[in-house]
């Protein structure tokens, strides 16, 4: 969100929301990073498999290493199981903090308040921003860890494996990162948009698909500028899903693209060392696996400032309504009045 300018106190007030929650993310962050650790063992088990088993026709390290693999998989599943229930609790938490605080706002706005609130708009930031900001505690949050974790292991592993094949096989890297900050920048922009004609045609529902609504439509015989109004908003949400649908095909292109020359040179030319006997295969194999779990995360990691202030701005546009004040105050030494025994009495009605 290039030139958006995030309220002050916003990061603080996220802070506060996030508090009650301290020792489910402490828990959740912990598993991310183990789980990220465990993915990145498995080339170096290969390279074992290869080196101490099958060249040396050993198949007892083969049938060994085989079963370690196949625990990790078992262990690698129980965390996955384990920070999904972590996140869950951690975001629905949050969205029901964050819907009762907007809801209980809300209802103690008085009657002028509603007039002059558009209804879609308001269910909008109730639904949408909400769902928005618990993202940032689930997807967000635990893809930049992980992501950070991956790429710290996989490089440190493939430097020490052999740094000319890994500096090599970087200097790709280039090719794909600036093209894909680029489709992010982009993708970023258009979502923006789509998410703001959503709002209006919900708005325009919400408002139009009542009793009073639909009878002012009627009685001033707006019935096709209404529907013209509304179908040129959803023609342009249906031409925003194209163009997001043929980003999203151009980048994972580029990305199998630019991973399928990589592994290629990785195999030439570690394939020629292997040969004069300079590296052995194990070697070669790792070193392919973990440029595989590579591109993904760094480039990941070369958008993330747009996933982060996507998130930060749901939280901001949340925060908006939360801090609406109420038209009609209280004053401090207002003394609540007790309920009475009221009754409803009919006495003589025919």
């Amino acid at each position: 969100m290039r030139g958006h300018k995030l309220a002050k106190g916003t990061l603080r007030r996220i802070v506060g929301f996030a508090a009650p929650y301290r020792r489910l993310l402490a828990g959740f962050l912990a598993l991310v990073v183990v789980d990220a650790a465990i993915g990145t063992a498995n080339p170096l088990i290969f390279r074992e498999i290869i080196n101490r088993g099958i060249v040396r026709h050993n198949s007892g390290v083969v049938i060994a290493l085989a079963l370690l693999v196949a625990g990790l998989a078992v262990v690698d599943a129980g965390l996955s199981l384990l920070q999904r229930l972590a996140s869950s609790r951690v975001g629905e938490g949050l969205i029901f903090d964050l819907r009762a605080r907007v809801y209980g706002h809300v209802q103690r706005m008085p009657l002028a308040f509603f007039t002059r609130t558009q209804t879609g708009a308001l269910v909008t930031r109730l639904n949408n921003d909400v769902i928005g900001a618990q993202q940032a505690f689930t997807d967000t949050l635990s893809s930049v860890v992980s992501n950070l974790i991956t790429v710290a292991i996989v490089l440190v592993t493939m430097l020490l494996l052999s740094w000319q094949i890994t500096l090599v096989a970087l200097t790709l890297l280039p090719v794909f990162i600036f093209p894909a900050r680029w489709v992010g920048r982009r993708m970023q922009s258009i979502t923006r948009e789509s998410y703001a004609l959503n709002a209006q045609m919900n708005t325009t529902m919400t408002e139009r698909f009542n009793v009073a609504g639909a009878l002012l439509v009627k009685l001033f015989g707006r019935q096709d500028e209404e529907r013209r109004g509304f179908e040129e908003k959803a023609a342009r949400v249906r031409d925003i899903g194209i163009t997001q649908a043929m980003y999203a095909r151009v980048f994972m292109a580029s990305l199998l693209l630019v991973a399928t020359l990589a592994t290629a040179l990785v195999y030439g030319w570690g394939g020629v060392l292997s040969v004069n006997g300079a590296l052995d295969v194990g070697t070669v194999v790792a070193l392919t696996a973990y440029l595989n779990r590579l591109y993904g995360p760094l480039t990941a990691l070369s958008n993330v400032n747009v996933d982060v202030m996507t998130a930060l701005v749901s939280f901001e546009r949340v925060f908006e309504v939360l801090d609406l004040p109420p038209m009609i105050d209280e004053t401090p030494d207002a003394v609540a009045i007790p309920r009475g025994a009221g009754r409803i009495e009919f006495d003589h009605v025919d």
